[in-house]
């Protein structure tokens, strides 16, 4: 019954969310205290120079690599602790 609780809240959901996201190899940081939010059905662009993160941001929220600090979600799933399922949907 939970699980179903869960999905139906999850329908609400926004598409992107991501709340102070940073990206650390060593002493490098691909990401410094990234947020946004992306509704459901929009279309957004991701611009920035070189070296700005937007691979590494699309690389966290797809569950390829796992952020140093913050949270993402994608379609109200947490990309670290329901990766499996995030890459499902």
């Amino acid at each position: 019954m939970a699980d179903s609780t869960a999905r139906v809240a999850r329908a609400d959901a926004l598409a992107i969310e991501a709340a102070d996201l940073h990206k650390h190899y060593g002493s490098v940081e691909a990401l410094r205290g990234l947020s946004l939010q992306v509704a459901p059905g929009s279309i957004h662009g991701f611009l920035g120079r070189n070296g700005a993160g937007k691979t590494t941001t699309i690389k966290v929220l797809s569950t390829l690599l796992r952020p140093t600090r913050g949270v993402a979600r994608v379609l109200g799933l947490d990309v670290v602790r329901e990766a499996a399922e995030v890459r499902r949907r």
